[in-house]
């Protein structure tokens, strides 16, 4: 047999990078629900005391940015000055201008169009150049690679048990590792977690590791993946009192790979948080994703990568891709065959097939875009899986 090990890493909403893309992912939010058609590009930067929102919006209405910003780092639970920072007396600073017109134009109307060619209502133009993926495989029921879609579910829950106060000394910054023993590429035990948690001056070290290992990983990480070798390392470093914002600068679309497959799966480069649908970085990264799964659901393959990518201004993509790393039923190329068939993968096809001009940013800002059943996000359905495999 040949064996590996594989890890993957999420944080929690405390985190200041993840801070910074729920801020910017609630100001599109903000600005969707009442401006479908917006253009926003939207990144936030956090340090001590201070947040600065800046980037391009268009939009036919008001949003009042920094009640946005200080009502969503209310939830998240930096609510006092003690935790290091405080949403009600920190700073709010904001730099906003509209979309580049030299942008919206090819966004507008596609090269399709200029040129002259028969075109549909579909034939705007992708926002950007770039290329994205999406992925899917059967390890879990949420066809998520295990390492990311355990560390999401510890930091969820780590989230949790600090909401709840189940465990009342903890702070709202925290990290969480789950490293995956693989056998002949399927997944046997977990050969290391780490929990790395913020938490009052008061806790002492040995309490946070009695009480992480009770109330967060035994809930989470199934016993049968558990064995004697397992490593357990909880609060390494032996006291993590200063955190979020006051520890360490956040900064919008630094945590990529968490928020897609904690680098099971190859990732094209561009952030989600704080960009409109028109942006392919989001919205066709949602339909790979979409794609994937559905190729998996329908037992076309047990492990699927799709990467699109496009020209900015043009509607249809300049390659699509399938690669399903020898599992298929049938051959990529056959399988591509289908996808090209079944999916319209045009931005404006795109964001009416999943529904992307609505306020469902926010939710999907921490814990993973992807494999979230404790949410009904549409790129997640399998309504295609049936149509596929026919």
């Amino acid at each position: 047999m040949s064996s590996h090990v594989f890890t993957s890493e999420s944080v929690t909403e405390g985190h200041p990078d993840k801070m910074c893309d729920q801020i910017s992912d609630a100001v599109l939010d903000a600005i969707i629900a009442k401006d479908p058609q917006a253009r926003v590009a939207c990144e936030a930067i956090t340090t001590t005391g201070i947040v600065f929102v800046a980037g391009e919006i268009t939009t036919s209405c008001y949003a009042d940015i920094e009640s946005v910003v200080r009502e969503t780092v209310r939830g998240i639970g930096y609510d006092r000055a003690k935790y290091g920072f405080d949403c009600d007396t920190c700073s709010v600073v904001t730099s906003i201008k509209g979309q580049s017109p030299d942008i919206a134009m090819g966004v507008d109307v596609a090269l399709e169009a200029r040129n002259g060619e028969p075109v549909s209502e579909e034939e705007t133009g992708a926002g950007d150049q770039g290329m994205m993926f999406g992925y899917a495989c059967d390890e879990t029921k949420e066809l998520m690679p295990m390492p990311i879609n355990l560390a999401h579910k510890l930091a969820y829950q780590l989230a949790q048990a600090r909401k709840s106060s189940v465990i009342p000394y903890l702070r709202p910054d925290g990290k969480t590792q789950v490293s995956v023993e693989y056998e002949d590429g399927i997944p046997k035990r977990i050969d290391a977690i780490v929990v790395s948690t913020q938490h009052g001056p008061e806790a002492s070290h040995a309490q946070i590791e009695a009480d992480i290992l009770e109330h967060v990983i035994k809930p989470i990480i199934p016993e049968g993946l558990l064995d004697s070798k397992t490593k357990r390392f909880i609060n390494p470093t032996g006291r993590f009192v200063i955190g979020g914002p006051q520890g360490d600068c956040g900064l919008t679309g630094r945590k990529i790979i968490v928020d897609t497959y904690g680098g099971y799966a190859r990732h094209g480069g561009g952030a989600f948080s704080g960009k409109d649908p028109t942006k392919v970085d989001r919205s066709a990264a949602y339909m790979a994703r979409y794609i994937a799964k559905n190729v998996v659901a329908s037992g076309l393959a047990k492990k699927c990568e799709i990467e699109i990518a496009y020209a900015i201004g043009v509607a249809r993509p300049v390659s699509v891709f399938v690669n399903t790393f020898g599992t298929g039923l049938e051959s990529d190329e056959r399988i591509a065959e289908k996808i090209n068939s079944i999916f319209d993968l045009r931005p404006a096809s795109i964001i009416k097939t999943l529904g992307l001009r609505r306020p469902i940013y926010k939710q999907v800002a921490a814990y993973g875009h992807f494999g979230r059943s404790d949410l009904d996000l549409p790129w997640e359905r399998i309504d295609k899986a049936e149509q596929l495999k026919a």
